[in-house]
């Protein structure tokens, strides 16, 4: 219903603590902002592995007590899901569990591997089933043919093959391995609980569980944990870290800690910056909830505009409702966002959003607005334009299809009805970020605004989309 760009998922992981499921599904309900159609959780018990997986929210999919009795053992790991489309199907919810000729696995991935179709024709050729269509799997199928003896050393002979964007989480029945690529594209961070080790997407999973957080996994990285203990691997020897800038833009909770940076301190210095290159006469600044509030905050702040709650969003609506009859204008916009007609009747108002994508949205936003008897509406973005498609993990329409692709500034205000309309620069981005903390030489990929792929992808057919599992 909204216009936005979608994340493909989040992990979490924990080894030696008790209550592993019960903790596997906090953490995955603080990831829930980053998949909404599948989740899935699987334990182990020391000697066997235990899955329970479904469609939809992580509340719905456990529900019932009975599922954490099954789902017993000191450890687990999680995984939350946002599907591409063709990929709706129950099939390709994860963890990803087999049974292979060294005992059980399950793995659940953050990303996307941009040569997983190549991949999988040549183990199709070589008499491989998938029972999947998820890039997953591909992993699976390799990590089986694998010729090392030590599991750290059939994850690493693996990932010397597949490329793209990855946080990985195995679980066997007596170890925990997490990686992250070598660019680093997608968040995994580390902590401790009452003496266990814990993985996840993001901090705020260990902020719900009240585990410490220790440090992000470092690009590159892969974290083993056992009865031993953790040890710590650095598999592709020198790295080149890109992380995807659109974590702080909108994917990342702003409470949580990404790239080395508070994502809520991130948000409001690019509401700065914006304000500092397209400054307006207005009489308040208003977000989008809910990712435009903390740039709209610093926005206000910067250019000294009061901050006011123009639009209330409805949180309870489901993922699907009925349309009545008779037609009531931007019935979809309307039923999640309410303008607030004292806030916004004769006034100037700046409306903050993180980005736009098609266009469709911001343009009912502001035909909605301008019906509550705004005077004048100035769309503020604290992104650059998102011109291009990304092949790393967030599922994104095709080039055609994104707005300012083909689309000058101007053609998209007027196009969207704003009175004026601009969009934070790459520079004021990059400024406004910094440099990804903890990485050495490294930048943040912004191929969506730039069009430099950090990582090659297979030629594409013009104007379609690479294939994303």
């Amino acid at each position: 219903m909204f216009d936005k760009l979608h994340e493909e998922c989040g992990v979490f992981g924990i080894f030696g603590h008790p209550e592993a499921s019960n903790l596997s599904y906090l953490g995955l309900y603080a990831l829930q902002h980053r998949g909404q159609e599948g989740c899935g959780i699987v334990s182990s018990d020391g000697t066997r592995l235990h899955a329970h997986r479904g469609m939809g929210l992580v509340a719905d999919v456990f529900r019932d007590e009975e599922i954490f009795n099954r789902l017993s053992g000191p450890s687990a790991i999680g995984h939350v899901r946002y599907s591409t489309a063709g990929g709706k199907d129950v099939k390709n919810v994860q963890p990803i569990m087999v049974d292979y000729l060294r005992g059980s696995i399950a793995v659940a991935h953050n990303g996307n591997l941009v040569n997983a179709q190549e991949i999988r024709n040549e183990l199709e050729l070589a008499g491989s089933i998938f029972s999947t269509t998820s890039d997953t799997e591909v992993i699976v199928h390799l990590l089986a043919k694998a010729q090392s003896d030590s599991l750290p050393d059939r994850v690493s002979e693996v990932l010397q093959v597949v490329r793209g964007a990855y946080s990985l989480v195995f679980l066997t029945e007596t170890r925990l391995v997490a990686v992250r690529d070598p660019n680093g594209f997608r968040p995994l961070v580390l902590g401790r609980l009452d003496g266990a080790y814990v993985v996840a997407s993001e901090s705020c999973a260990f902020d719900l569980i009240e585990a410490e957080f220790i440090r992000e996994i470092e690009p590159g990285e892969m974290i083993v944990v056992d009865k031993e203990g953790m040890k710590s691997y650095h598999i592709f020897g020198k790295v080149n870290p890109t992380p995807c800038i659109f974590e702080h833009i909108y994917f990342a909770r702003p409470d949580s800690i990404v790239f080395g940076r508070q994502v809520y301190g991130v948000r409001k210095e690019f509401g700065r910056m914006l304000a500092r290159e397209y400054a307006v006469d207005a009489d308040v600044v208003i977000p989008i909830p809910d990712s435009g509030v903390p740039s709209a905050i610093g926005y206000a702040e910067e250019s000294g505009i009061p901050f006011q709650l123009g639009l209330i969003r409805n949180h309870y609506v489901g993922r699907t409702f009925i349309e009545p009859q008779q037609s009531i204008r931007h019935f979809g916009v309307k039923i999640k966002l309410n303008p607030v007609r004292e806030v916004i009747e004769g006034k100037r108002v700046v409306v903050i959003d993180d980005s736009i994508v098609r266009g469709t949205t911001a343009r009912k936003i502001i035909k909605m607005i301008r019906a509550a008897g705004a005077k004048e509406i100035h769309m503020r973005i604290s992104s650059p334009p998102t011109s291009f498609p990304c092949y790393y993990g967030i599922d994104t329409p095709t080039r055609k299809e994104l707005i300012s692709s083909s689309h000058t500034v101007e053609e998209i205000n007027r196009y969207i009805t704003s009175d004026t309309l601009g969009y934070l620069s790459r520079e004021g981005m990059r400024a406004a970020v910094g440099q990804p903390g903890g990485t050495k030489g490294g930048h943040f990929c912004d191929a969506c605004f730039s069009g430099f792929y950090p990582v090659k992808f297979p030629r594409l057919k013009a104007d379609s989309q690479l294939g994303l599992f």
